[in-house]
């Protein structure tokens, strides 16, 4: 099963106050009909694909032509199909929004048998419209295929903080029942997000205390700075936080 199945699950039952309005991820991360179902619901779906110059790109129909295109856009889209099921579409899109079905069960059922589902069609062909547009955009803006390589860079660093963490079992999931599971999950996410809480705390009064000093701070080398390194953590033993330091004081810095 492709991580696409899955990848709205998530973002859909958001519980945080963030406001998602873009989501990278690799060529494992995309279909079409993803493409399709990330722009009906009002997301801007970023992947990076592999090998991008074989890509199929699409056009609406023979008029107008496009001399540094038309060599590219080999395929034509059957629009009728998208308007003839457009208030489907509308309707999937509510259905999903609205909780009444989850992202991966509709995306597996619809894979099951695009062919002979029209609904799964019309996405489709919807999803080949919307990721043209994508890869045009991709091949023509930097500034954006930075952003995508930005934000899978940071979305590696916490899968590798998550593999130093889980260190036992070679870092698999190995509980039989379903609950177990989740709450090994739960944890490892809990355990995750404290490791990047405490490295952000400390990491802004360490560039607090270099100001303080008087040591020039270029926010541009900011945007660089993860919070998910782990190279100061020993994942064996046990911990114990009974620290005696009143609320908002840090441990004081040591010297590099």
């Amino acid at each position: 099963m492709r991580d696409a199945t899955y990848v709205l699950d998530e973002i859909l039952d958001n519980e945080t106050e963030l406001n998602l309005v873009e989501h990278t991820t690799d060529t494992a991360g995309y279909t079409e009909i993803v493409f399709a179902l990330f722009d009906l619901l009002g997301f801007q779906f970023s992947p990076r694909i592999r090998d991008l110059g074989t890509q199929q790109l699409y056009r609406l129909g023979h008029e107008p032509h496009y001399p540094h295109l038309d060599a590219r856009l080999k395929g034509q889209l059957d629009h009728a199909l998208i308007l003839n099921r457009w208030d489907d579409l509308l309707r999937v899109a509510g259905s999903l929004k609205l909780g009444w079905v989850t992202a991966s069960l509709l995306i597996g059922k619809l894979q099951a048998y695009p062919r002979q589902n029209p609904l799964a069609r019309a996405l489709q062909e919807y999803g080949r419209l919307i990721k043209t547009l994508f890869i045009l955009r991709y091949l023509d803006d930097e500034t954006l295929r930075r952003r995508i390589h930005t934000q899978l860079n940071k979305g590696e660093a916490l899968h590798a903080l998550r593999r130093f963490l889980v260190i036992a079992h070679e870092g698999k999931i190995r509980r039989k029942d379903q609950e177990e599971q989740q709450d090994q999950a739960g944890c490892l996410n809990l355990l995750t997000n404290a490791v990047v809480v405490w490295n952000t705390v400390y990491m802004q009064a360490a560039i607090e205390q270099l100001r303080t000093e008087g040591f020039p701070i270029n926010p541009d080398d900011l945007t660089h700075l993860s919070p998910a390194r782990y190279e100061h953590i020993n994942p064996y033993g046990k911990y114990s936080f009974e620290l005696a330091l009143e609320p908002h004081q840090l441990r004081p810095s040591r010297p590099a």
